[in-house]
């Protein structure tokens, strides 16, 4: 954990995955069929969503977390610049935080955190690769927090990065970094400002 902080120190000066099934009232139900639907389809605009009850439980501790402050981008000019950042931050977190489920760690189901102990779940790697990446200077209203299932029917959380070229993923599944269309996931909902609640479905309406 020691480097994970030693890296959010740095940006700031510059400017286990099976834990992640989540409590059933978070999701609709999901059946196998969902997966015929593919990543193209899912990511078009659906109705605005309930946020998570961990990340509303989160944004009670931690408001400056969840402030998106007015005039933001909603995407980012992509370049190799960029790009880079993207990659060390996703390597970096993956490899300095340690998988372990809610239960094991807090005691309790859902508790979402950015991961400063170096153990946590997928939300948790979500919130500190968000955080390194905003303390680094991309826009907050670009990064968005993103719900899925995985090919096991387990709820699973990403870190969706809105760019000019396109949305890429930051998932602690994997280092590599792939767009939204390449990645075997479907899409239940995500951060959208442009929603009154902050969360939009990404289901077929």
């Amino acid at each position: 954990m020691r480097r994970l902080a030693k890296f959010i120190g740095i940006a700031a000066m510059g400017c286990g995955l099976s834990a992640c099934a989540g409590p059933q009232d978070e999701l609709s139900a999901i059946s196998p069929q969902a997966f015929s639907q593919r990543s193209g389809q899912e990511q078009q605009p659906g109705q605005e969503a309930r946020p998570p009850s961990g990340y509303l439980a989160f944004c009670d501790r931690n408001p400056g977390e969840c402030r998106v402050p007015r005039g933001q981008p909603g995407q980012i000019a992509f370049n190799d610049d960029v790009w880079a950042t993207l990659e060390k931050v996703n390597i970096v977190v993956n490899n300095a935080v340690r998988p372990m489920d809610d239960s094991d760690h807090y005691g309790v189901t859902e508790f979402w955190t950015v991961p400063v102990d170096g153990e946590g779940d997928c939300e948790d790697y979500v919130l500190a690769k968000r955080k390194m990446l905003v303390l680094l200077g991309l826009p907050p209203s670009a990064l968005r927090i993103t719900v899925v299932v995985n090919n096991r029917f387990e709820r699973h959380a990403v870190l969706t990065v809105v760019t000019t070229q396109a949305d890429y993923v930051l998932d602690n599944a994997r280092d590599d970094i792939l767009p939204t269309q390449k990645v075997d996931y479907h899409w239940v909902e995500r951060q959208d400002p442009a929603s009154a609640t902050g969360w939009r479905s990404l289901e077929p309406r």
